[in-house]
């Protein structure tokens, strides 16, 4: 059985490999021929070009690797059926499960991975990619600047910030508006600061020349100028939960924050009373979409017991379609879960649910587990 073992791993890693390869060379060519126009109206040379696709491909086996996982399942009881050696295995008494096993293993191991390549790995190669596209494509963007930040600090309190300098923490021309939490349509008080800067020491934000305006039940204003006020020294408001590294965090997309980050970033807006429905879909959803390497397998098992002797190319069609109707539905479900509609682990996981239970259902059909 070994041998066997080895035999049926050996062809299926060969054909994981040469599905990867090709769908790499085609989402490079495809994504490259969409955005040549822009790479030469920016001035990008060749080794630049290649440089900001050696940061995309992290992403791009990402998301391939079920699609490569699918077609070399295909392809290998495909091949074990065109030359007889399925029947030969089956007729020695070794069903299509046991015969499974070498490809549900690696399948597990390469989840398993996927989950440490998916959380660090992919994140860093993102955050480079995202940095060359503010260097070389978004050359509006001043680097380390953040502008117009509006950032709901808490249920009832907003911050404006025009200018926001990341390396010295320090903001220009703010504001911070806080309503009655009653109420939320009223304001009770607005500070206007000329500028802020995050003390390390105290670690709260320090604010020079403040103007606060307060509004009592029937709109009567008071003034009151502070030439230096902390945020925990702010009357009406419990605490300003707003810190630097909220602030870049707030500017990453999902796609650039490691999975403690994201975690983070999650308690410290629920913290501040903040809707997270859609930063723990996407939290979750890096968690669940390595499962889908081990899940695939069995679909396509589910999907080749049936056509065990069709044509590479239409195996090859085939796995490209399903990769589309599996990422499309998870797109679908992430609207709901984005939305509220779902709870944001059962959305994660819904695309892996289904596509498991539609192969489990399939095997049986089949008489696979009765083999």
């Amino acid at each position: 059985m070994r041998i066997l073992d080895k035999y049926i791993l050996t062809h299926f890693i060969r054909n994981f490999l040469f599905g990867i390869f090709c769908f790499i060379i085609i989402f490079i060519l495809v994504d490259m021929f969409e955005n040549l126009d822009k790479f030469i109206d920016k001035g990008l040379n060749f080794s630049l070009i290649v440089t900001y696709y050696i940061y995309f491909i992290p992403e791009i086996l990402k998301l391939l690797i079920p699609v490569g996982m699918l077609l070399a399942t295909l392809f290998t009881v495909s091949k074990f059926a065109k030359y007889s050696e399925l029947t030969s295995i089956n007729a020695a008494g070794i069903s299509t499960m046991r015969f499974s096993v070498p490809m549900l293993i690696f399948g597990a191991i390469v989840t398993l991975l996927s989950i440490y390549f998916n959380g660090w790995v992919v994140p860093r190669s993102n955050s480079a990619k995202f940095n060359f596209e503010r260097q070389y494509l978004d050359k509006n963007k001043i680097a380390g600047v953040i502008q117009n930040l509006h950032i709901q600090d808490s249920e009832n309190s907003i911050i404006t910030i025009s200018l926001y300098n990341e390396k010295e923490k320090s903001g220009r021309n703010a504001s911070i508006q806080i309503f009655n939490k009653n109420d939320i349509s009223r304001l009770n008080s607005r500070f206007d600061i000329n500028s802020m800067k995050w003390d390390s020491v105290k670690k709260d934000w320090m604010l020079l020349g403040v103007s606060n305006r307060n509004f009592d039940s029937s709109a009567v204003e008071s003034y009151q100028f502070y030439d230096t006020l902390y945020t925990t020294k702010i009357p009406g408001i419990e605490k300003i939960y707003l810190s630097p590294v909220q602030i870049t965090n707030k500017q990453l997309k999902p796609e650039e924050l490691l999975l403690e980050e994201q975690k983070a970033l999650i308690e410290s807006l629920e913290e501040s009373g903040q809707n997270v429905s859609k930063e723990k879909v996407d939290y979750y959803s890096k968690i669940s979409f390595p499962f889908a390497s081990i899940i695939i397998i069995l679909f396509g098992l589910s999907i080749s017991v049936s056509n065990r002797k069709s044509g590479a190319a239409l195996q090859f069609g085939f796995s490209i379609l399903i990769a589309f109707v599996y990422l499309g539905f998870i797109k679908v479900s992430q609207t709901l879960g984005y939305n509220g509609e779902i709870n944001p682990i059962l959305t994660a996981w819904m695309a892996n649910i289904l596509f498991l239970l539609l192969a489990i259902i399939n095997l049986i059909r089949k008489n696979v587990f009765r083999e």
